[in-house]
């Protein structure tokens, strides 16, 4: 099962890549590794997420994606994450702000413009 524990919104220390840019980061994020499809209107993309906060999310994906492109894609967020007597699903509207490559895994981060809780 995964961890609960969010982590800190502040890093400990910086690469030295990252020396002189300043952490926006504004809410908590859950180390959550879900499953995921990443709709971009012209086609989909399956993935997992990485991390999740109420304004984010990092995607780990098979293949890059540009900064910009508008996504839509649902998450079932785990009942003890929210608090919630079971899991819920949430679907979300979003825009990639920032992607990274390394080996065969590509991240994407992405904003949570508009997010709404869909019933069963």
């Amino acid at each position: 099962m995964n961890s609960l524990k969010p982590h800190s919104p502040y890093p400990t220390s910086l690469p030295d890549s990252d020396r002189g840019r300043q952490e926006v980061r504004c809410a908590v994020r859950f180390p959550l590794s879900l499953p995921v499809v990443l709709s971009t209107g012209e086609t989909e993309i399956a993935g997992l997420t990485r991390n999740v906060s109420a304004s984010g999310v990092l995607f780990a994906l098979d293949r890059d994606l540009q900064v910009g492109l508008d996504l839509r894609f649902s998450m079932r967020m785990p009942h003890a994450v929210l608090g919630a007597p079971q899991d819920v699903l949430v679907q979300c509207k979003g825009r990639v702000v920032r992607c990274s490559s390394s080996h065969n895994e590509h991240l994407a981060a992405a904003t949570i413009d508009e997010y709404r809780f869909a019933e069963h």
